[in-house]
Formats: C-alpha cells, structure tokens, sequence
C-alpha cells in the first residue's frame, strides 16, 4: 500500500476542555479501498512535517473540517505540508476545506455560498454529470490563475479544481461519506496517488 499523509480536523471537547486533532474513521475505508495507507499527522507544522517525512508519504490528502482561517494551527500545519508537498513533486488532494487551502495559497479566498450544505447536487465533470454529496458553506465561481475550473455545479459553483503545473486536485464533494464508495471517486483518488483501486 502507498503511504499518504492525511491532515485531521480541529475537535474541541468542551467535557474535558481538549482540543483534539480528529479524523472521520470513513477515510480509513475509502482509502483502503483505494489502495493507499493513510498517515494521520498532527497540527503542528514542525512535526506533520517530520512524520510526513519519515513515514515516507508518497502524497498528501487534506481532509474537510473547519474552514480555511478559522483555525490557526490547522492553518499553519496545512500551509507548511502543501509547501513540503510542492518542494517534492508530491500529488496533493484536496478535499472540501481542503479545495479551500488550495484556492487561498493560490490566492483567492473562498466565498459564502447557497445552498451547498447537507445536500446532493449534479456536477459536470469532463463534460458528464453526476451526482455528488455537498456539505460546504463557502465556495467559489471563479479560480485564480494557476488552476483549472474541472468540475461546476449547475449554480456555477466550482465544484473541482486542478492545478495546471502540479499533480494538485481539490473536490469540494466527501467521497469518504458516501454510504457505499463510488467507484469513480476510488478510481479518481487511486490513480492520483498511484494506488489502485479495489
């Protein structure tokens, strides 16, 4: 299996007053399926970094959670993986929140947007729709230079992005949430980072 590393969320338990990095579980499956090992890294710039490294990830998966500048640690550590993930040649994904980093290291800060949050949508991905599962509050119509528009919801929300230079894709849809994994969400992520698909 390839090893990728995976940035976490921000929980915060307010019981025991900790604030905990956290990874929804169904990203272990999704990318089992896919063929890849996930390596959880903490947030922490310094030490993300270092395990990122030593585990010898072969990419890097930002995950949904917060959005982009509400949490500055998570901030930091995103920022500090995506440069070591660009000083290597690695292939970045990311996904929701993650598309979010993309676009603002790119420099373009995300937008609220209507209607995107707890529901299902079409997308036109490479001229086909389909359907896609969409918890997003902030989003964009239009991308910086650099990137590529790839997929639109029919709001013209952009739905998918890549990047022109780098092996960099961002989906603002969760193909880890889906009740059962749809084989062109494994396919997609499987061959971004070399993994194949079960």
């Amino acid at each position: 299996m390839i090893p990728v590393a995976v940035s976490q969320r921000i929980a915060v338990d307010p019981r025991h007053g900790e604030r905990r990095d956290a990874l929804d579980q169904r990203w272990a499956g999704f990318l089992g399926a896919c063929g890849l090992l996930p390596v959880p890294l903490p947030n922490a710039p310094d030490l993300a970094e270092a395990l990122a490294a030593r585990a010898g990830a072969a990419g890097l998966l930002l995950t949904g959670g917060e959005d982009w500048g509400t949490e500055p640690s998570r901030d930091a550590t995103e920022r500090r993986l995506v440069a070591w993930a660009a000083t290597r040649g690695l292939p970045v994904l990311g996904i929701c929140r993650g598309m979010q980093v993309l676009l603002a290291l790119a420099g373009q800060m995300p937008g609220p947007v209507a209607g995107h949050v707890a529901v299902r949508h079409a997308v036109r991905l490479d001229g086909r729709m389909r359907d896609v599962n969409s918890y997003h509050a902030l989003g964009a119509r239009t991308v910086p230079a650099g990137l590529e528009a790839w997929g639109l919801a029919e709001d013209g929300v952009v739905e998918a992005v890549r990047d022109r230079r780098r092996r960099w894709l961002g989906l603002m849809w969760h193909p880890e949430r889906e009740p059962e994994f749809d084989p062109a969400d494994l396919a997609l992520v499987a061959g971004h980072f070399g993994g194949e698909a079960r």
